[in-house]
């Protein structure tokens, strides 16, 4: 009995004795702030320059800019988007030019020209959808001026079918014609061409040039159409000025150029629906739209037939109906980026006499730029 009172009492003052270690151990680690410290702190509070600005009654800055705080604590000023680097010719025609630079090597590294040359010119231009009737008539040319100027050096006579190119595509007049009270430039052709697109990129660049514009949604047979011009009017800041769907689209155009009237406005940018060539009715209801826009105060100074680039001969097809239809004075090539064929602008201007205008070389509203002969030409070739 006595040995139990015995161990109960060493436990209890083991237990007392650790309680007391680990409080004061704990306390010797506790962080402590001394009353120097803090009056060392005021004071560096106190020596920080503010510059000129003074402290409210609140103990708030005054006087100083948000420029000179940033400036002072060294924060970069929020950066500017840069703007988008035009499309070039160079950089984007590399499918084309692919599919034209292994009969050009050949012609070249062959030396003096033979019966060989000319079988390979004439096919790197067929490849390249020039279209047969377009490329007889360059190389009988430029055959003629090489027997002509003595040329046999095949890289010579490659600058020769070149400067045949420039030639016939350069000098035709590319501007978008203006001189109506409205204007009013037409959009045609086959559906899924871009028209809609194509549209809403000449709008974000002629209001950026200042011009006051009014977009008609003429395609009102597709559902998405009309929503589709006004996402662009609303990016772009023109009116659209819509109808019902599946109403007559002479009627939306014929209100969108009154209105444009009314407003003062200079261009109208009316939108069509895409319609197949071979339709002898829907080819005849463009001829209808084409004489109620020029019925009220606007007059049509441009149809623009808009073509897919990756369609090749098959848009010259259609190019020449429209023309039947709707009197074209010019033509939008699409997706020339993406095509291996952009010989099809020779093959129009050659055969039609129809100058392409402008041309499409990616997807951003800056992607579609006037046409530019001789910038194609070289960067087709090389």
């Amino acid at each position: 009995m006595e040995l139990l009172i015995v161990i109960l009492v060493v436990l209890a003052v083991l237990l007392v004795g650790g309680f007391f270690f680990l409080r004061n151990g704990r306390s010797t680690h506790a962080p402590t702030i001394e009353p120097s410290a803090l009056d060392s702190r005021d004071a560096e509070l106190e020596q920080i320059d503010l510059g000129s600005g003074d402290l409210d009654a609140d103990g708030v800055l005054v006087d100083r800019t948000v420029d000179e705080a940033a400036a002072e604590l060294d924060v970069d000023e929020p950066m500017e988007e840069p703007e988008p680097e035009p499309a070039t010719f160079r950089d984007r025609l590399g499918r084309a030019r692919s599919a034209m630079a292994g009969y050009l090597g050949s012609v070249i590294s062959r030396g003096d020209a033979n019966a060989e040359t000319w079988e390979e010119l004439e096919e790197a231009l067929v490849r390249a959808d020039v279209g047969v009737a377009a490329t007889m008539e360059i190389l009988e040319t430029v055959r003629n001026r090489a027997q002509e100027e003595n040329i046999k050096d095949g890289a010579a006579i490659i600058e020769l079918v070149k400067d045949e190119m420039k030639t016939r595509l350069g000098g035709q007049d590319i501007s978008l014609a203006e001189g109506g009270d409205p204007s009013v430039w037409l959009f045609v052709g086959v559906n899924g061409v871009g028209k809609t697109t194509t549209i809403g990129k000449i709008a974000t660049r002629e209001v950026a040039a200042g011009k006051n514009l009014v977009l008609a949604a003429g395609d009102t047979f597709r559902a998405a159409a009309a929503e589709q011009l006004t996402m662009w009017g609303d990016r772009s800041g023109a009116h659209v000025v819509r109808g019902a769907e599946g109403g007559d689209p002479s009627s939306v155009i014929f209100d969108a150029v009154e209105h444009a009237a009314a407003a003062g406005a200079d261009v109208v940018l009316a939108d069509t629906a895409g319609r197949l060539h071979t339709k002898t009715n829907l080819m005849n209801e463009l001829s209808k739209v084409r004489r109620v826009a020029e019925k009220g105060a606007g007059t049509v100074t441009e149809t623009l037939l808009v073509i897919d680039a990756t369609t090749g001969q098959n848009g010259l097809v259609q190019a020449r109906e429209f023309t039947q239809a709707a009197d074209l004075t010019g033509v939008v090539l699409t997706k020339l980026d993406g095509s291996a064929k952009g010989g099809i602008v020779v093959a129009v201007q050659n055969e039609l006499g129809i100058p392409v205008k402008l041309v499409g070389l990616g997807e951003g509203p800056h992607d579609l730029i006037p046409f530019d002969a001789d910038e194609f030409v070289d960067a087709l070739f090389s």
